[in-house]
Order: structure tokens, then C-alpha cells, then sequence
């Protein structure tokens, strides 16, 4: 087998993500332009790719819209990896599939979201997270990376399933829906704008590129 580092481990206790010892061990066939790519990377098994792209340097990539800007950059954040495995898992007839969760952003999540909460007077922000799901398990591969987060996302207010290569404004609009339905209803976003957490969520995914960077160093140091 082809092991890239080892993500066969049991996640935490606290984690709603579940151990990558449940992912489907699939030989990879040369299906579709994603496993082909796979196969010339030497990776033969649908695991070993999970764990390939997991252990991928977490990073924003430059494009959205290539659906191998993964393999180009050769980084990617949960977004570029799940696409890439939700990808693969459709071209070799895998039932896992790419979801898209909105979460409680906060000061547990990452450090410096209070500055953001106390300047806008709201207990959380609302933010996207993409991970996938295989019968009843769920997987984050971004799990254990420089991702900004100081802990695993522990609940969602909204999840669902999604292409795996799914736009960023279809994301957006995906994001606002559940504002809408969901976030502002709420008693504890009472009186709360919508153009408020926007901003808000602007702010939080700079807090989050910066977070990535420090922890990069600290890692590095």
C-alpha cells in the first residue's frame, strides 16, 4: 500500500468526525481524469488517496473553478480537498459524498473571533465547513492541518449534501438560505441584520488565513 504519513488513527473524543479506518478500501480504476491521476501518482486504493490529500498542505488556492487546482498547487483547503475524494468516490461509484455544514464560529473555534463577535455585538458567526459522508461516518480531512482552527467543528446549525465540485456563489447562496431560514429566526440573532454577519464573515475569513499562517510557523519553528 501507498502511505503518504498516517491519518489511520482515531479521531478525539470530542470529535463528531469519525476514525478514517471507516473509508471505503476501493482499488482506484482509471474511471475519470481524477483517479487516472491517482494512478500515475502510484496511488492505487481509495484510502490511500483520503490520505494523500489529507496530508496536501492546507492552503487557498488561487481558483475555485480548476477542478484540479489541488494537483497544480499541490495545497488546498476543505473545499479543493473534498472535491477532489468526492470527485473520485463519483468516477468509481463510491456512495461518499462532499457536505457542506454552517457552524458557530467562535473564540473556541479560533483565536481572535471575539474581537469580531464583540465588535459586532453577536454570540457566534455563521460560517461554511466542507466534509464527507459514507453511510453514518463523517470525514474532515483537513483534520490535524495549519487549517486556523484550534479544535475539530464539535456540531452544525445546517448540513447538506452537495456536488462535490459545487461553485462558490452556488456555496454562497447555499450560506445565505440557511441565514435566512435558520440564523436570523433565531432568538439569540434577535435583532441582528443580515448585512451584519456578511461583514462579519469577511472578517472571520481573514481571522482564519491569518490563523493558518501562524500556525504554519509555530510548526515550523
Amino acid at each position: 500500500m501507498f502511505y503518504y504519513g498516517n491519518i489511520f488513527k482515531m479521531n478525539t473524543l470530542d470529535s463528531i468526525m469519525d476514525s478514517y479506518e471507516n473509508l471505503p478500501d476501493v482499488e482506484i480504476k482509471p474511471n475519470g481524469e481524477i483517479s487516472k491521476i491517482f494512478l500515475e501518482l502510484g496511488i492505487t486504493t481509495f484510502k490511500d488517496a483520503c490520505n494523500y490529500v489529507h496530508n496536501i498542505e492546507y492552503g487557498y488556492n488561487t481558483t475555485y473553478k480548476n477542478k484540479l487546482i489541488l494537483f497544480i498547487e499541490h495545497i488546498g483547503t476543505c473545499t479543493t480537498k473534498h472535491a477532489v475524494i468526492g470527485g473520485l468516490a463519483e468516477e468509481l461509484n463510491i456512495p461518499l459524498h462532499k457536505h457542506v455544514g454552517i457552524y458557530k464560529f467562535t473564540e473556541e473555534i479560533s483565536s481572535g473571533a471575539n474581537k469580531i463577535l464583540k465588535k459586532y455585538n453577536i454570540p457566534y458567526v455563521p460560517m461554511a465547513h466542507c466534509f464527507l459522508v459514507y453511510k453514518d461516518f463523517r470525514f474532515d480531512l483537513t483534520e490535524g492541518n495549519c487549517n486556523g482552527k484550534n479544535t475539530t467543528i464539535k456540531s452544525f446549525i445546517h448540513e447538506e449534501e452537495v456536488d462535490p465540485f459545487i461553485s462558490r456563489k452556488e456555496e454562497y447562496l447555499l450560506y445565505k438560505r440557511v441565514l435566512k431560514e435558520k440564523v436570523l429566526p433565531s432568538k439569540e440573532m434577535e435583532g441582528t441584520k443580515e448585512r451584519t454577519l456578511l461583514k462579519a464573515r469577511e472578517e472571520s475569513i481573514i481571522l482564519l488565513k491569518e490563523n493558518v499562517e501562524k500556525q504554519k510557523k509555530l510548526r515550523n519553528n
